[in-house]
């Protein structure tokens, strides 16, 4: 297929008028790659300079992340749904974000493709950096996007990549609910670097979960382990750290495989490592027996997993760097500021941040750190008056107690309107008519980290109406916000409401309050209120923009506007809590107004993602 056949002079091709003209001389200069794919073998009919660079033919169409773009096409014809990837270009090239957008050609389906390379790196062999970057992310995408959240044991997480992408992936860990107050710890290194390592410390990842959830003992999960690494080559030679803790007791029960045991810092500030017997490393001598062994985390008592790179950080013989996360750990623990009055919140990274050194790190970093706190979590009781004077009694008590628990900000802003609604609604129904009678709070976590809510009252039971202004409006409010929703209308109403606790990693968590997220703010002073947003909308930023959306529309039942003026940066996250909303404003029969300056980077992507017609763009 010839050059001259998918590059038309200006003027011609897809478009002939004096506007179309002018829109291909633009994309011809574009400094992305585009291409115009249609008909039923979806062959290019128009490239320009930069795609054109590339290839002009459908087979000479790039990969990103091993995975072919012209799969990625034949995914969007076929389902009319737009894609957003990002990951390396070809086998060693620069990172490369890739949209590709449905759309109809002279009557016949089409996907327009544009590939965006970064600027340094273009050329073969110079992305090392780029590569670096996204490693990292295929790394943190692996790895657990959120940590249980148990009255008796306080998880905290975090990874840092080696400055060197030969160096980097691999290192993981993981925490895996087994159910009746029990965890599964873990903590491993893959063989290897880069997206492969990744790759393999994902599946070992997946195994590992697998046969937990079905025999969670130490034996039974490294055997396994060792049997799936003897059949995965780039698996094999893994080592991994593997516990059960029993969060009300503290019996821990352990093995290993090729990996250094854990560090116990004891509620006296002296610190131990568990005794461990020696291992092979997964699928390396097939059949080597596995011992487990059993002790006991005391109240208070801190233990701390992580992979070599926390040994080998400082670049000191291993029995030096032992000593040297010793004393990383004790000094943490010493300092209150990283327990946040027991929530443990940071504390991975707290340790993280004292092994590091200035300068080149040359190999992962992984810690994973369960706490067992020396007092549980008394349940809350209310008792109060169904009045509206009473509301802000229950927002300010029930607040209190589940940032005690270690709530991050949105799951617990969540509860909070949740639980606000269900008191809202006993005030203002329960006892119509009559004289106010009384509504109770109650709010307890069980041993498996599950909340629940009960808000109940002794007043008239009456079916939510059909009408969304009554009690069902309430309850679509609720039931967006929680986990689930229980109605019950015998001698009174009870609303139950349940949401597993988990908290992020500790990087989510610094960005959660703000270090590098977007900033998100209510703006109520106008006839309606304004979710105002700056900055990088990044995954966190996101989320706090959803739940800051559901928030000042009470659950989407209210009209609300979006300001993304001052944005920076609009993630495929941000893009998706855009969609939801929009979604919900739909069911309730209005629009969502949002600001978006026209040629800005923000407008293009909600533009390109179809947005366009679900909200109306100012």
């Amino acid at each position: 297929m010839s050059t001259s056949q998918h590059s038309p002079a200006p003027g011609s091709g897809p478009v002939e008028d004096a506007g179309g003209a002018a829109l291909v001389a633009a994309m011809e200069a574009a400094p992305a790659a585009i291409w115009c794919l249609a008909g039923p073998g979806l062959e290019p009919v128009w490239v320009n300079a930069r795609a054109r660079a590339l290839g002009t033919a459908r087979g000479d169409l790039p990969s990103v992340d091993g995975r072919h773009l012209t799969e990625l096409a034949d995914v969007v014809a076929r389902t009319g749904r737009p894609e957003t990837v990002c990951g390396v270009l070809g086998s060693d090239g620069p990172t490369a974000t890739v949209v590709l957008q449905p759309l109809q050609v002279a009557g016949r389906p089409g996907v327009l493709l544009l590939l965006e390379a970064e600027r340094a790196g273009v050329e073969r062999g110079t992305g090392s950096e780029a590569q670096a970057r996204v490693v990292e992310q295929v790394q943190h995408s692996l790895l657990p996007p959120a940590l249980p959240l148990l009255p008796d044991v306080r998880l905290s997480g975090s990874y840092h990549r080696a400055s060197s992408v030969r160096a980097a992936g691999g290192d993981w860990y993981d925490a895996v609910p087994l159910g009746r107050g029990r965890l599964a710890l873990v903590v491993g290194d893959a063989v290897g670097h880069g997206v492969p390592a990744a790759g393999a410390m994902s599946r070992l990842r997946g195994a590992m979960r697998s046969v937990a959830l079905r025999d969670p003992s130490p034996v039974a999960v490294v055997a396994a382990l060792d049997a799936f690494a003897g059949q995965m080559e780039d698996v094999e030679g893994a080592s991994v750290f593997y516990a059960v803790l029993e969060a009300a007791t503290g019996r821990l029960t352990y093995a290993a495989a090729g990996h250094p045991a854990p560090l116990v810092v004891h509620p006296d500030g002296s610190s131990s490592f568990l005794p461990l017997a020696p291992r092979p490393p997964l699928g390396s001598l097939p059949g080597a027996p596995t011992v487990a062994a059993t002790a006991e985390l005391e109240q208070g008592a801190t233990l701390v997993l992580f992979s070599d790179g926390a040994v080998s950080a400082s670049g000191a013989p291993p029995v030096e760097g032992l000593a040297r996360l010793a004393d990383a750990a004790r000094a943490v623990l010493a300092d209150p500021g990283p327990l946040g009055g027991g929530t443990s919140s940071g504390l991975a990274a707290a340790i993280a941040a004292h092994l590091l050194t200035p300068g080149e790190q040359a190999d992962d970093l992984a810690v994973l750190v369960a706490h067992r706190c020396a007092e549980g979590t008394e349940p809350l009781h209310l008792d109060l008056s169904a009045v509206p004077a009473s509301l802000p009694a229950v927002r300010r008590r029930l607040g209190a107690w589940l940032t005690a628990l270690g709530m991050g900000e949105q799951d617990r802003v969540g509860v909070m309107v949740a639980a606000g609604e269900a008191a809202a609604n006993a005030v203002e129904h329960a006892y119509r008519g009559l004289e106010p009678g009384r509504v109770s709070v109650t709010a307890t976590v069980d041993v498996d980290g599950v909340l629940t809510v009960t808000v109940r009252d002794e007043g008239r039971w009456r079916p939510p109406d059909r009408d969304p202004g009554d009690r069902g409006r309430g309850l679509m409010i609720m039931r967006q916000l929680v986990d689930g929703v229980v109605l019950q209308g015998e001698q009174g109403t009870t609303v139950t409401l349940s949401m597993r606790l988990r908290r992020g990693p500790d990087e989510d968590e610094e960005r959660s309050a703000g270090a590098s997220a977007a900033e998100v703010a209510v703006d109520r002073t106008g006839e309606r209120p304004v979710v105002r947003v700056a900055g990088a909308v990044d995954p966190a930023g996101a989320e706090q923009m959803r739940i800051r959306l559901l928030e000042a529309s009470h659950g989407g039942t209210g009209r609300v506007e979006l300001d993304l003026t001052a944005v920076t940066l609009f993630s495929s996250a941000a893009v998706r809590v855009v969609l939801a909303v929009a979604r919900i404003a739909g069911d309730e029969g209005w629009v969502l107004l949002v600001h978006a300056p026209e040629g800005g980077v923000t407008r293009h992507i909600l533009e390109i993602s179809g947005l366009a017609g679900l909200v109306e763009l100012r």
